[in-house]
């Protein structure tokens, strides 16, 4: 049985409000994938910010229609395709679609879209290289930390130095009185 047409506006609705939270969005090719498999590529996105939608072509096609961020994506609704709607962590959600794609090897990527840009499986691939939100979070704990710490040792390095040319002006002052004083007598 078919859906119903009010049926089919709730699907175009609902990919429209998750294409509004999205960064970017990969297109699947899931022929012979079972229903388990699809389901666990879901449960290895969901943590990372992502989830995985199988809609038809058409519906994809209304949802993004009047959307330029999206419309790129248009060259890819072809055949049996899956949506990795992807909103937080880019590199990390990629990395579990690949990981389950090579333990499947099932699936391929078609292409996919970010800010108004088709992406190629390669480009996609490249997103990977990015850091992750966790490795983003520790250098810049990283870096704040850092600053204090050269604070503290730069504003300690001052006394310390101080310190040293204070004691070392009465030496340099013998040195220089011992001098003349070695000087005075050979002038004599």
């Amino acid at each position: 049985m078919g859906r119903s047409p009010s049926n089919k506006r709730e699907i175009v609705a609902d990919l429209k409000a998750q294409l509004d939270q999205c960064l970017l969005a990969i297109v699947v090719d899931y022929a012979g994938l079972s229903v388990s498999e699809i389901t666990q590529l879901r449960d290895s996105l969901y943590p990372l910010g992502a989830s995985c939608k199988v809609t038809k072509n058409t519906l994809m096609r209304i949802a993004i229609e009047d959307n330029e961020t999206w419309k790129p994506m248009q060259q890819f609704l072809n055949g049996t395709n899956a949506f990795l709607l992807i909103q937080d962590d880019l590199p990390g959600a990629i990395k579990a679609y690949q990981a389950f794609q090579k333990a499947t090897k099932k699936t391929a990527i078609r292409g996919g879209a970010m800010e108004g840009t088709a992406l190629s499986d390669q480009q996609i691939a490249a997103l990977t290289e990015l850091p992750t939100k966790e490795e983003l979070y520790a250098r810049i704990a990283g870096g704040i930390k850092a600053i204090p710490t050269k604070l503290a040792v730069g504003t300690n390095a001052v006394p310390t130095k101080l310190a040293v040319g204070i004691k070392e002006v009465p030496n340099k002052l013998a040195r220089a009185l011992q001098a003349v004083a070695d000087k005075d007598p050979e002038a004599a």
